[in-house]
């Protein structure tokens, strides 16, 4: 038997579950748009949500999305009905970026519903992880639920890790002296002319994590030069280990793909018991970003650096109410 026509109530439930995708510096530069009669949702790019200098071809804003986009698939399966998908960049009307109509044609993607669960669980964590080693299956695990969307997961390893770490470097200390960079941040932490509480977006102090003291691990100071009283340091993983999701082009089509991958490896990694986080330093600089690549194969385009281990899960961060970003049309 099919499944009757979601209510509004539930397509603000589905939107709720699509909206606690993780994005760059939690901007949520999505929208939704329901249109009633043929039971689709479109996917749309907020871009006044987009970062001016760290992100002016709108690639991370693409990110953002497609991870949104993932989990609307996980939430419309759990729901019984079937995604049917369509990534639509659309020359006459740039915002919209895919489109989702619900189906009930039979099957879909048991790997994919079973991932429901972790939806509202995974978070963002900016903590020390274990020196613990991420076992083989596990690895092997995440790296197919990124090949299932169309990206390739990479876990760098003795010299490429090294090399990886230093570009991190190079950008953490590019970053102290960019100015540019440093607006884009302001606008989205606390302590700015932010209030997380009063709009539901940003990152907000409670999420920063420890300041590092020492390890290796690229962690984003969100405080920049501003030095917040009470706020603990601490050691970091001396040896992290690193994922780097690559896409085969470049194009925004490639962007979208690359945001459901990551949160598709982010959810089955949050399932398996992980803590994760996700990295973009060197991605904001151009001459830091290739040099990022499979150093094997000397191809692909590197999309976003995961940073995955065992710790503390981080906290909830804040998301904008669903009235503000859902449109329901007949």
């Amino acid at each position: 038997m099919s499944p009757q026509a979601p209510s509004d109530e539930r397509v603000a439930a589905l939107v709720r579950d699509a909206a606690a995708a993780p994005s760059m510096h939690n901007a949520q530069p999505w929208r939704f748009r329901y249109l009633r009669h043929s039971r689709t949702f479109e996917l749309r790019a907020d871009f006044a949500r987009t970062m001016p200098h760290a992100d002016p071809e709108t690639r991370a804003l693409h990110l953002g999305c497609g991870a949104a986009l993932l989990n609307l698939r996980v939430a419309v399966l759990h729901e019984g009905w079937h995604p049917e998908t369509a990534l639509v960049p659309d020359l006459a009307d740039r915002a919209h970026l895919a489109s989702v109509r619900l189906t009930d044609r039979a099957g879909g993607d048991p790997d994919l519903t079973a991932l429901y669960p972790a939806v509202h669980r995974r978070r963002s964590s900016r903590y020390p992880f274990e020196e613990r080693e991420i076992p083989a299956d596990v690895r092997e695990a995440l790296d197919a639920a990124a090949h299932a969307e169309g990206a390739t997961l990479t876990f760098p390893a003795s010299w490429h890790l090294r090399e990886v770490l230093e570009i991190f470097q190079e950008a953490e200390a590019r970053n102290l002296t960019d100015r540019g960079g440093d607006q884009d941040l302001a606008r989205w932490t606390e302590g700015a002319a932010l209030s997380v509480d009063a709009t539901g977006e940003g990152v907000p102090e409670y999420a920063f994590g420890p300041r590092k003291r020492g390890g290796e691990a690229p962690v984003r100071d969100f405080t920049g030069s501003r030095h917040l009283a009470g706020r603990d340091s601490a050691d970091f993983e001396r040896t992290p280990q690193l994922a780097l999701v690559s896409t085969a082009h470049d194009h925004p089509r490639d962007w979208l793909r690359a945001g459901q991958a990551m949160e598709r490896v982010l959810l089955l990694a949050t399932l398996q018991g992980l803590a994760t986080s996700f990295a973009t330093q060197p991605l904001e600089w151009p001459d830091l970003r290739w040099p990022l690549r499979d150093p094997a194969t000397g191809t692909g385009h590197p999309q976003v650096v995961l940073r995955l281990g065992y710790g503390p899960r981080g906290p909830g961060a804040p998301r904008r109410p669903v009235s503000q970003v859902l449109d329901i049309r007949p």
